[in-house]
């Protein structure tokens, strides 16, 4: 069944309470997906910088992967994750060192601005324990994942980022994301794990690798991935929409001059400010919504 939501804030004064809020429409959801939960934070970054949303088992030491990459890398923890935030240009040697020297560890997402982080669990308690509810950010998607397809980990929990500060999180089903998952590996994109959502996160990856724009990608999906879903996506600046064209899974969103929300159900958007106002519709089926921050 699963639930989604994402927040988009217009009103930067609103900013420090984007984590509360995400995390209040998170927990709504929970009987949506009770088995794990997970979510996506655009919040400050740097210019030259970039972070490594690093994910390892329950009472993991960070600390010598800091250590090991020396100065100008810093490291936070928060639970079983840890941001490290390092010199773009050290990309490469960081996840080189990583797979190297602490097999344990695995890079869920990385990006100038976008924080990952996904667990087992209740989803109210997987929010509390990255302490989502004192993020701070512009925009952020969300996710509770009752698992159908594949068994109930943290590698099938979303968000899955297959690119610099982009992630996805879907409530559906691929029928053919066998098929396209072979095109991705052709291309030379790695899918880690069975979850049809990883494949589609991979797709609009490859996509824009080509050239496409995401809501160009976003359209090109209508055509080349079968089977009823909604997806919610995440950028550096923006943030987007697209359901099937069946458009079977339940959806709602709601646009106000201060932000704009998604949910599966109106309940996940009822506790938002303003929401007695706000302009509610159903996105239509087959139909690109995106807002930018660039814009």
């Amino acid at each position: 069944m699963c639930g989604i939501v994402g927040l988009f804030l217009k009103d930067p004064s609103l900013e420090p309470k984007l984590g509360e809020m995400l995390g209040q429409m998170l927990g709504v959801m929970c009987d949506r997906g009770p088995d794990s939960a997970g979510f996506a934070v655009y919040g400050g970054g740097a210019p030259g910088k970039i972070k490594l949303t690093l994910r390892a088992p329950a009472g993991y030491d960070f600390a010598p992967v800091g250590a090991a990459l020396g100065d100008g890398a810093e490291l936070e923890t928060r639970a079983t994750h840890a941001v490290l935030t390092i010199a773009d240009s050290r990309e490469a040697e960081a996840r080189d060192t990583i797979a190297k020297q602490f097999k344990d560890v695995t890079v869920v997402g990385a990006g100038q601005r976008m924080e990952l982080y996904k667990e087992v669990g209740l989803p109210s308690d997987v929010a509390t324990s990255f302490k989502l509810s004192g993020m701070s950010g512009t925009h952020g998607i969300g996710h509770t994942r009752m698992a159908t397809e594949s068994a109930v980990t943290t590698n099938g929990a979303h968000p899955f980022s297959t690119g610099a500060d982009q992630c996805l999180v879907h409530n559906g089903s691929l029928s053919n994301h066998r098929s396209v998952r072979r095109d991705l590996e052709r291309a030379g994109f790695s899918v880690n794990t069975d979850n049809d959502s990883e494949v589609a996160a991979g797709y609009l990856s490859w996509r824009m690798k080509e050239g496409r724009s995401l809501g160009e990608a976003l359209e090109d999906s209508l055509d080349d991935l079968d089977g009823f879903y909604t997806f919610v996506v995440g950028t550096e600046t923006g943030f987007g929409v697209i359901r099937d064209p069946i458009a079977c899974k339940p959806a709602v969103m709601a646009e106000t001059d201060q932000y704009v929300a998604f949910g599966s159900e109106y309940r996940a958007l009822a506790g938002l400010p303003g929401i007695e106002t706000a302009k509610v519709w159903e996105p239509e089926p087959a139909k690109v919504y995106f807002w930018d921050r660039a814009a």
